[in-house]
């Protein structure tokens, strides 16, 4: 890859540690010849202690000024910033603050390290999936961008969802569950992997639907092509149903009974920072206990 000249900095300010590895992460760019560039958050909220003047990511289109952008934070931050880039293309390096991480893969100690990697464009592109949800709700109609999952429940209700899934226009099933997980292979080791869900390796051009404790053993998730079509209604809800759509456990929609949700690839990807040591089922094992038979 070509050697970056600029890069930004997204953060998640409520974690201490930001304020304390912010100046240095300013200060290497700075000696490695790059322009640093942050947030209008991370510019409102700096404590006294903290100093820097930079040009400040004021729009969404200034995120193609950057080369690459740096999500300082865990998995929640990196989701963030990924509906915030959408688009625009500009790959993403994630550094993890957190306690488990698993899409933001550098951790703390090896930052700067895999910094100076990037500066000497040492490092790929790996391209994420990203799933595209278009919600008619009565005279309202929205759109969103999720990198991980849809998730669509009865809410503070607790109720039994009921909700009728088709695929390319196909009846699949009428399910009788808590709720329905819509996973992107990234999103295959979230909440639809709690939930009885398939890992699906990132590479794949594929989505899974995962039911959330269906009332029925006969019940499985499904894997679906990444362009087959997902339409989901509620034919059997009621006026006063409360139904929540969920997109990558940050956002919620409020759904009413006559709403139609549908669900496809978006027509674009994220771009995620890797390097020639990244390995998809080390980080298996390692954050996730993946194939170990436990203690004992």
């Amino acid at each position: 890859m070509s050697s970056p000249r600029t890069f930004g900095i997204w953060a998640n300010t409520d974690k201490p540690a930001v304020w304390k590895m912010l100046p240095e992460i300013l200060n290497w760019g700075k000696n490695a010849g790059l322009e640093a560039w942050v947030t209008t958050r991370l510019q409102k909220e700096k404590p006294e202690s903290v100093s820097f003047e930079c040009p400040v990511i004021e729009t969404a289109e200034d995120f193609k000024k950057l080369d690459f952008i740096i999500s300082l934070g865990g998995d929640g931050t990196l989701l963030s910033l990924a509906r915030a880039v959408s688009d625009r293309g500009t790959p993403i390096l994630g550094i993890h603050l957190g306690e488990l991480g698993f899409l933001a893969e550098v951790i703390d100690k090896d930052m700067f390290h895999r910094l100076d990697l990037v500066a000497q464009g040492k490092y790929s592109i790996t391209e994420r999936n990203v799933l595209q949800c278009s919600v008619s709700n009565g005279s309202n109609g929205r759109t969103l961008f999720a990198l991980n999952d849809f998730v669509i429940d009865n809410g503070p209700s607790h109720r039994m969802l009921n909700a009728q899934l088709e695929a390319g226009g196909h009846f699949v099933a009428n399910y009788k569950a808590d709720g329905l997980i819509v996973a992107t292979p990234t999103g295959s080791t979230a909440y639809s992997l709690a939930a009885g869900g398939p890992v699906v390796a990132p590479g794949l051009d594929a989505m899974v639907v995962s039911p959330i404790c269906p009332h029925s053993l006969t019940f499985r998730p499904i894997v679906f092509a990444a362009d087959e079509a997902l339409s989901i209604t509620f034919p059997d809800e009621t006026a006063d149903t409360l139904i929540d759509l969920a997109v990558d456990g940050q956002i919620t929609e409020s759904l009413g009974k006559d709403s139609i949700v549908s669900i496809n690839s978006a027509d674009y990807k994220i771009n995620l920072i890797e390097f020639d040591d990244s390995n998809y089922f080390h980080t298996l094992r390692t954050k996730m206990g993946w194939g170990k038979r436990g203690e004992g």
